[in-house]
């Protein structure tokens, strides 16, 4: 494989049960989705021991991320290379029909909460659909301290300690490690987080599992060790507009963890960039991205990984497009 010289790639997704999820995935993807029970998540690319992205084109198909990132790591990430052992992100949808559990992440830096191997989770969320229902509650009210949620723990009244919108299509919602966060209503989001799988339960609403009959554990102590009860930075982003021409350019997330630009037109315009890995993340519409003089179809719901040695493509959209493009952390 290491001979291959690596070429735009696209991943198949990799569908979870979860119990509050539901079946509006299935408006994202070609494919119908598996079996008829709750799918909450949609794994687009992911590079998890348990869950390893695969190839879907072109003569690496069936190929995973992680061998690619064994292998090829310098096609793959470029300048960084060096820095990284499994890639660094992990994307999804999801599809929230119940309402998610009031969870919190650990950062980085508090490796007492972080089991070997992991890193912290500083997430964000693209809201793709959201309806008169549909709740995101980031961050805590001002004022609320570590005793008052303790207090809402014991009485059941946490969500009216927490910070909430009725969200929509469109809206950037940021949730850095150690924001305690949660999501349902009949809203599906497009996730991008680091590459972890730690998230500390905090209150469940209650919730039943099917499966078990049994309520879901939760992990009080460890959620409440790593809540930044300060929480400045959490919730809503305002877009940054850094271009109208030839395609609206939005800057929606640019942290120390990733960056993510929004990108709607109909009028041909480039993607990705020299020497760096990008992914890019079709929302709406479909279009082709052109490169070394093959054509790669778009089409909704699908992520391309564009390698370093890929770099900037030329992107033609059939109809209007909007895209999301992501730079891993430099």
């Amino acid at each position: 494989m290491s001979q291959i010289v690596l070429y735009p790639l696209r991943f198949e997704p990799i569908y979870q049960y979860r119990l509050w999820g539901g079946r509006r995935l299935a408006d994202l993807f070609s494919a119908p989705l598996p079996g008829n029970g709750p799918i909450g998540e949609a794994w687009i690319l992911s590079d998890r021991d348990d869950h390893a992205s695969r190839v879907a084109n072109g003569p690496l198909k069936g190929q995973n991320i992680t061998q690619l990132m064994e292998q090829s790591r310098e096609q793959l990430l470029g300048k960084l290379a060096q820095r990284f052992r499994r890639f660094p992100l992990l994307l999804k949808f999801l599809d929230a029909h119940e309402m998610l559990s009031v969870q919190v992440h650990p950062a980085d830096s508090q490796s007492g909460l972080l089991p070997a191997g992991e890193s912290g989770k500083t997430e964000a969320w693209v809201v793709v659909e959201a309806g008169a229902k549909s709740r995101i509650y980031a961050g805590l009210k001002p004022g609320t301290t570590r005793e008052v949620l303790q207090r809402a723990l014991a009485n059941g009244s946490v969500a009216d300690d927490l910070a909430s919108f009725v969200p929509k299509a469109g809206d950037a919602v940021f949730t850095p490690a150690g924001t305690v966060h949660a999501l349902g209503g009949d809203v599906v989001v497009f996730e991008i987080q680091e590459n972890s799988d730690v998230t500390f339960r905090l209150y469940d609403w209650d919730h039943v599992d099917a499966k078990t009959g049994h309520l879901r554990a939760l992990q009080v102590d460890q959620a409440l060790a790593c809540i930044d009860f300060v929480d400045g930075e959490a919730g809503l982003v305002m877009p940054l507009v850094e271009a109208t021409t030839p395609v609206g350019r939005e800057s929606l997330f640019h942290c120390k963890q990733f960056r993510l630009w929004r990108l709607r037109g109909q009028s041909p315009f480039t993607v990705g960039a020299a020497g760096v890995a990008r992914v890019l993340v079709c929302i709406e519409g479909a279009g082709q991205v052109e490169h070394d003089g093959a054509t790669y179809a778009v089409g909704k719901g699908d992520v391309w990984l564009l390698p370093a040695v890929v770099g900037a493509c030329a992107f033609r959209p059939s109809g209007v497009v909007s895209l999301l493009e992501i730079a891993l952390p430099e």
